[in-house]
């Protein structure tokens, strides 16, 4: 028989092994616990100031979990717990502690703004670093699937419909109920528990009352709608075809490669040089074009300055746009619309146009016409797209685990901060 390796598993330590010397020397949670030591955690603190009851795990550590959870592909709180008990580096992080699932989902709950505000703080990491040049940035958005089923939404035509096929049914069984009541009583006495609802009035009251709760929240929006719009609120009118998630109300219907999703329309600014994301957000809008002004003001908010170069595909083109990156004295080329192959960027009907209306959209016609702008929008492609690719196949995010748009901004400004980490590790290690 050939000789094999020693194989004894349970053979027993003399001396127990440190936790560093099982893990393997690249592993990026060396790196994390670098970052974590020089984080300003004084916002967790403040929260616990007043707390009493037994001492909570430190924020450190509870943070830590969630940013190599999702190094390391791993989002739940279910398997976050898990991750503590099974692996090697995770319970080198966090130092050999086991809090429960309960511990670190309700962690997420209550922490969601000063989780989201770790973007900022790992941002200035890689800007001391060098990492964000500001050369060059490309913005683009992608749909994020909601913790929520397409299935589970309703127009409000459809919602009018069913209101009052609901509130007779439910009457029907109410009319039901007291009849048999009757007849129990007659039957076993006035002290038999006839009024119990039972299993299918439940469900149709549930149903009810959630269409309500839907329909005074379309009718809410369409009266925020036209008094923003300087319309009287009273005389707004819900379009019959406008939907509500039932499960999530602030998610939107939205086009994906993968059909009509249930989603949120998350944003990034990434930096050309680095592929360091400078600026996110995610929005309940599924257009692009509203989000380009917003974007830019939080880029300027984050780094302190705006961005020489700016590129950005044909969902931000907009005259308001193009306005607003003059004024910042950006150099953007955005594109207009898609072209045929065959046809000549000037067959664009648009171009005709009074040049005193559209000043800034004929002038970026002209952009990308140019040698110059054809470069510089060819680097959006190489820019943008491919972070997002990072997130979604790399780190495996392809739905938001929580609901409301404050969770899922701090979600995703969670998986942008990872995303810089790694980043920045990589950027280091090369030096």
């Amino acid at each position: 028989m050939r000789a094999y390796r020693q194989y004894t598993p349970d053979q027993s330590f003399l001396l127990p092994p440190s936790l560093t010397d099982l893990i393997p020397e690249g592993d990026p949670v060396f790196f994390l616990r670098d970052v974590l030591q020089r984080l300003d955690f004084e916002p967790f603190h403040r929260v616990y100031r007043s707390e009493r009851g037994q001492p909570p795990y430190h924020p450190e550590l509870m943070v830590g979990l969630y940013l190599y959870g999702a190094m390391r592909r791993v989002y739940s709180s279910r398997r976050l717990a898990e991750l503590c008990s099974r692996d090697v580096a995770c319970m080198y992080l966090v130092g050999r502690a086991t809090p429960d699932y309960h511990t670190i989902g309700e962690f997420r709950q209550r922490f969601t703004a000063e989780l989201k505000g770790l973007f900022l703080s790992v941002l200035v990491l890689c800007r001391e670093a060098g990492l964000v040049r500001l050369g060059h940035v490309s913005l683009d958005g992608t749909k994020v699937r909601a913790n929520a089923s397409k299935h589970k939404a309703m127009s409000y035509g459809r919602m009018q419909q069913r209101e009052p096929v609901l509130e007779a049914e439910i009457a029907s069984w109410f009319e039901e109920g007291k009849r048999q009541d009757e007849a129990d009583d007659d039957e076993h006495g006035p002290d038999d528990d006839g009024w119990s609802l039972p299993e299918e009035l439940k469900e149709s009251s549930r149903r009810l009352e959630k269409i309500r709760q839907g329909k005074a929240r379309l009718e809410t929006q369409a009266r925020e709608r036209a008094e923003a719009e300087g319309n009287d609120p009273a005389m707004a009118v819900v379009a019959d075809k406008a939907q509500t998630n039932f499960t999530d109300p602030e998610s939107r219907i939205m086009h994906t490669p993968d059909g009509f999703q249930q989603c949120y329309n998350a944003q990034a600014v990434v930096d050309a040089g680095s592929q360091v994301i400078v600026a996110c957000e995610v929005s309940a809008a599924p257009p692009d074009v509203q989000r380009l002004v917003p974007m830019l003001q939080q880029l300027s908010a984050n780094t302190g300055q705006y961005p020489a170069q700016l590129s950005a595909d044909a969902g931000y083109a907009s005259e308001a746009n193009f306005a607003a990156l003059a004024e910042a004295n950006v150099h953007a080329v955005v594109a207009m619309r898609r072209y045929h192959r065959d046809e000549p960027p000037d067959a664009d009907p648009a171009a005709i146009r009074s040049s005193n209306r559209w000043p800034h959209r004929n002038e970026m016609r002209e952009r990308l016409a140019s040698p110059e702008g054809k470069a510089i929008y060819k680097l959006r492609k190489q820019t943008v797209e491919p972070v997002f690719g990072q997130i979604k196949s790399a780190r495996s995010f392809r739905q938001f685990l929580r609901r409301g748009l404050p969770a899922v901004e701090a979600e995703w400004s969670l998986l942008c901060t990872v995303h810089n980490l790694l980043k920045l590790q990589k950027a280091l290690a090369a030096v």
